[in-house]
Parts: structure tokens; sequence; C-alpha cells
């Protein structure tokens, strides 16, 4: 093939992909199969490999991230991202529609009613049809720059369709986690032992500034985008913006109704109000906009907010119903949660039984009682939570309630920890639920992997007294008759168990340390540990000063650590452990590659290079290098790579930035 040839099927691929891409994930009117846009996909990344002088950031190929980013550049918005008054009854919709139709000295006055999205608020620019830059809401004057992030949510356009969209103009909308995606997540977390996720609203915000793109790309996220912005804009209304920019690609507020009166807004509020709980999204409220530019012109702005929009919030739905009883659960670092058992009661659409009371602080606060009536809401939480007590119900009988004094589980005396809500159990080696949550968390899927020991079958070893402890997992293979005696342990069952144990003795040394369970220490911290720990012994060993000198790691954190490993039980399981053969050290491999030659440096890494950027990124790191996402008077390097972005350039040109090539950066580390 030419290289003209191979440009224009590049373009081609692109283009074909870009409109597949559009019909499903936001018309949802597919006209192909998967495996038909896997096969294009996988032509045109093969392509785009051997002629990586053809690459482009906003390439279908590249939604699945990889990029890296340490820090997020603030970004000075060219129009700033104002908020919105809020109204909460149907008074003030009133006076807001007599202001604005005084302000106009009109009798009447058409809004746009649209769903307000529970997320995060985002401003895209493109130019020339091309996404090149996307920002956070921030301070409303300045943001963070998330173009990685953002450019792998497909239903973002990263190239327009063919319209008359203005050379350059800015759209905004609000990223958002659909309630399926959520719901996942939080299977998967459950599963593994870990913290679930509070709501849809924060883990998109959580997730569009995590660091490596790769990881936002598998939480699927959504958007919705309802506002356009730009020099001399084509458009009369703010309805018709919306019809032109669903023409070039984007995906706009399927629900958004025009209105011509207080009435027409009563009626979508009303609509609205029942309807959002069918919704695979969260939205806490209405939109209200003056359809009309030139009247919109015409209000103006106070200096916090827009005169001709407002938002209608819904009230959190609650109901009454009653507390029959607290009871207590018991979690895997011990930590006691208190849970209000309910009569079961309908609240936003399923039926609530339980409710969560926090601690002990909170069940004073509200001095909720048992026999109780209660006031319970379902906002953005997972679990329904108690705001509020019906006095005038209260049985003359009812006594103030007494928090716990002891496990329920195990009967060992609580204790709570200065400057901590919770209580907790101490007893991490003798109480049940601490000790299967921490099997659990052992062979979840990112820490040791053993997919064959799932919960009930934990369970099961435990209460047949086959484990007691992370360390007895690794004695079964000494037990198979007593295993072959129990429940579903078939010959196949115990043989997939006993290899899944053996294959975990080969994950690497970071992810051991996490599977542990040591408070506080994370699958990222880990890393970091490892990174500077390069063995259990010299961790075990670390003092408090040197755990405070590792990246990520503050004094709660290093005190658990020395904390943990100050128990003579744990230091035996690790001794034990490794005798079993698990990894407790880098591997040379690992400890090959790593030098202090790039030690205090910090790198830009921009362009297209022989090897991915993540390679080269962590071949900075692993030689004690540190990469940023963005060209400041700090970096010591920009490396630059074919097809590098000109405004990179030109600010390490200003800043007096040395710009490297990648062969370059590989002497500096010979």
């Amino acid at each position: 093939m030419s290289h003209h040839t191979v440009q224009d099927r590049i373009e081609s691929l692109r283009k074909e992909l870009e409109e597949h891409n559009y019909r499903y994930y936001v018309l949802a009117e597919p006209v192909i199969s998967d495996y038909e846009f896997d096969k294009m996909l996988e032509e045109l990344n093969a392509l785009e490999k051997q002629h990586p002088e053809f690459f482009s950031e906003n390439s279908p190929t590249q939604r699945v991230g990889g990029t890296v980013t340490k820090e997020f550049a603030t970004v000075k918005h060219r129009y700033p991202m104002l908020s919105l008054g809020n109204t909460y009854s149907d008074e003030e919709i009133l006076e807001f529609d007599e202001r604005v139709r005084s302000g106009l000295g009109t009798d009447s006055a058409e809004y746009v009613c649209e769903l307000k999205y529970d997320g995060v608020a985002i401003s895209l620019r493109y130019v020339k049809g091309e996404l090149v830059q996307a920002v956070t809401r921030g301070d409303g004057v300045q943001g963070d720059d998330v173009t990685a992030n953002v450019r792998t949510i497909k239903t973002i356009p990263l190239k327009l369709k063919q319209g008359n969209y203005p050379d350059e103009f800015e759209i905004r909308g609000e990223i958002f986690m659909p309630r399926a995606v959520f719901d996942a997540i939080n299977k998967e977390k459950e599963e593994a032992g870990e913290p679930l996720l509070a709501n849809p609203r924060n883990s998109a915000a959580g997730t569009l500034k995590m660091q490596d793109s790769a990881v936002v790309a598998s939480r699927k996220l959504d958007a919705y985008m309802y506002f356009l912005l730009g020099e001399n804009l084509p458009f009369k209304t703010h309805f018709e913006s919306l019809q032109a920019a669903k023409s070039w690609g984007f995906k706009v507020p399927e629900h958004a109704k025009p209105v011509q009166n207080v009435d027409g807004i009563r009626k979508y509020i009303e609509h609205w109000n029942t309807e959002r709980f069918k919704l695979g999204f969260d939205i806490d409220g209405v939109v209200l906009k003056l359809n009309n530019y030139d009247q919109q012109k015409a209000l103006g702005f106070t200096a916090k907010s827009p005169r001709w929009a407002i938002a209608y919030k819904f009230k959190a739905e609650q109901v009454s119903t009653i507390l029959n009883e607290i009871t207590y659960q018991v979690g895997r670092t011990g930590a006691i949660t208190p849970v209000a058992n309910l009569k079961p009661v309908l609240l936003a659409g399923t039926t609530v039984k339980r409710a969560s009371l926090h601690n002990a602080d909170i069940i004073e606060k509200l001095d909720v009682r048992e026999g109780d009536t209660v006031y319970v809401e379902k906002g953005g939480e997972i679990i329904p939570k108690i705001v509020g007590v019906d006095l005038s119900k209260r049985h003359n009988h009812s006594h103030p309630h007494r928090y716990i004094d002891k496990c329920p589980e195990c009967g060992t005396e609580l204790v709570r920890r200065e400057g901590e809500a919770a209580h907790y159990c101490p007893n991490d080696s003798g109480c049940p639920p601490q000790i299967k949550g921490k099997l659990e968390h052992f062979v979840g899927r990112r820490a040791m992997n053993i997919d064959s020991l799932g919960e009930e079958t934990i369970a099961q070893l435990f209460d047949a007294g086959l484990i007691h402890n992370i360390a007895d997992i690794f004695t079964l293979n000494e037990k198979r008759e007593q295993l072959l005696q129990l429940d579903r342990m078939a010959e196949k069952s115990v043989n997939k168990l006993l290899e899944g144990i053996e294959l975990s003795k080969k994950v690497p040394y970071e992810r051991v340390l996490f599977a542990i369970g040591i408070r506080h220490v994370g699958e990222t911290t880990a890393k970091k540990i490892a990174g500077a720990f390069h063995n259990i012994d010299a961790l075990m060993n670390a003092t408090r000063e040197q755990l405070l000198e590792v990246p990520e790691v503050g004094e709660i954190l290093a005190d658990s650590i020395l904390d943990w490993f100050s128990v003579d039980e744990h230091r035996e399981m690790i001794a034990f452990l490794r005798k079993q053969g698990l990894q407790f050290e880098l591997s040379e491999e690992q400890l090959s590659a790593k030098s202090d030659k790039l030690a205090g440096k910090t790198f830009v890494v921009s362009g297209v290079f022989t090897r991915s950027r993540d390679e080269i990124k962590n071949l900075i790191e692993i030689n004690g290098g540190k990469n940023t996402g963005s060209v400041s008077g700090k970096t010591s390097y920009l490396v630059a790579g074919d097809s590098m972005g000109p405004e990179k350039r030109a600010k390490a040109e200003k800043l007096g930035v040395p710009i490297i090539t990648e062969a370059e950066l590989l002497k500096l580390i010979e």
C-alpha cells in the first residue's frame, strides 16, 4: 500500500468507526455487529502502529486510555463557569418567571426545561471539529485539564460529524456514571473486600481525576452536553443550538423540552419528580433556561449566576417507618457499623428494610431509639439513612439507645481510637467476621486472585475448621481428604482450588503486600512501598522516618504499618508464607531496571515514539524520575516525539526547558 493510500485508509477507518460509535452509544441504533466493529478497530490500530507519522490523539484507538497524568494542569476558563441559583418551591418558580418577564418588559417568555444531571460539570473546546481540551469547572474561573481522561468517554466525539459548526467553540455539559456501571463496580469491590463507592456523583468526580486514563476508560463514564458557547454562534435559541449540537455528534439532553409558561414548567417538574427513578442515571432536579439568546443577553448575569436560568431541586424522597431493632456489623478491619432494621417501606422505587446509622455519635445526635417512628431518606447514597425521629409517636416507655461496648461476634471489649468516629473490635485474629473478611480480601482478584476461593467457599472452610487465617490457605493441599467430604467439593472442585492456590505463589511482591491486609495500604500505596523497600525484611525493619519518605505515605499510614509488624503473629505468618513460596521481594528483572540516575528530575513526555509512551514513562520512573502532564518552570526535560503538540513545545521554549528526543533520554539513563 502506498503512503498516500495508507493515510486515506486510516482516515476512512477513523471516520467510519466514529460513525458506528455514535450510532451505538448516542443513538442506541447499531448497524454492525460488535465483531465487525472490533475487526475494523484492529485494522486501524495495526496501521497506526506501522505508520506512527499518522498518529492522532483523537483517533478511535485512543479511547482505551493509557496516558498517565501525574498532575493536572490548571486552565483559566475563557468563559467563566457560573453556578445556577436554586429553587425548591412553586412560589420561587413564579418569582423567577416574574423577574424574567419584568426584566424583558414582556407578558410571556419561552423556557427550555432540562433534567439536572447529578455529575461533574465539564467544558470541552473544539477547533476545526476536533476535541482539543477538556476542563473541569473548578472554582468557575479556572479548572483542571482532564483531556486525556475525557477522550476515553465514548459518547464524547473526538472528531465532529459534518455540519455547520464554528471553527472554534466550547460546549459544556455533565459527565456522570450510569447507575448500572456504579452497581457493577461496587459488586466487584464487595467481592474483593474493598470499601464501596459512596454514590455515582462522587464516583464520576473521582474517576475523572484518576491518573491512569486506562482505568478511567474501564469505568465507562457517560456525558450529556447542554450549553454551547462561542463568538457569533448562528443560532437564535438555546433549543436550536442543542439540535445543531446533536447533528454534529454530541449526546444532548433527550428529555429537553421547550415550554411556553409556568404551567408548562410545573407539568415538566411533576412528571420527572416521579419518573426520575426509572432513569439509568441520577438526577437531582430540573434546569430552566430562557430559550431566546437575545433575551438571555438582555438579562445578563449577576456576579455568581445567569439571570436567565435557574435550577429547581427535587426534595430527597422521605418516608416514615418503624425502627424495629438496632443491630451491629463487624467489618474486615474490625470497624463496628450500627444498622437500623426497619419495617419494610417503599422509597425511591425500592423496598427499604435497613438503613445505616454510621456510628455512636449519629445515634446520640438523632436520639434514635428502637420502636421509634423514623424519617428515612435516600439521596445519592447506596444505603438509605435515617434523618430524624417523629417524636409525637414515641412511646412513653422508650429509653435512649445504649451503644454496645463489646463485639457482637466475639465479645471482645471495643476500642475507639483518638480522632476516629467508629468503634473497633481489636481481636483481629479471633473475631470470625474479621477473619473471613481478611481471607476474602486476600484471595480477591486485585490481590492474590484465587478465584476458586469465593466468599461462600471461605465461609464453608472456616466453619469446617479447615482455615482460621491467611496462612492456613497454604496448608489445604495437606487436607485433600477433608476437603472432599465437604458439600459441593468433588474431585474437580478440589483440584481447581488447590491449583489456584499454587498459581497464586507467582503473584508479585507489591500485590502480596496489598493482599496481607495492612490497614490503609491500598493497591497504589503497596506499589509505592514495594518500590521503596525492595523486600519484606527491609519493610519490617523500616523506621517511621524512612516510611514517611515514601510518596503518599503519611503519618497515619506509617503508624499503621509499624503497628502491624509489631505483632508477633503477623511476623510469624510472613515467615510461613515465605516458606510456602510467596513473593516477598522485587524480582531480579524489576530490580535490574531500577536506578536513581534521574532522581530529582521531572519529565513531560509528548508525541509518538518507537515504543509506547507508557513504556517511556515507566523507564523514567524506575530510574528515579517523575512524570507530569504539563510543562512548567519545574520541568527538567520535555521528551519530544513525532506529532507533539505545538503548545507544549512553545511553552518549553518560552520557559527554557530542555527539549530532548527518545534517544537522548536513553543516553541520560545509560
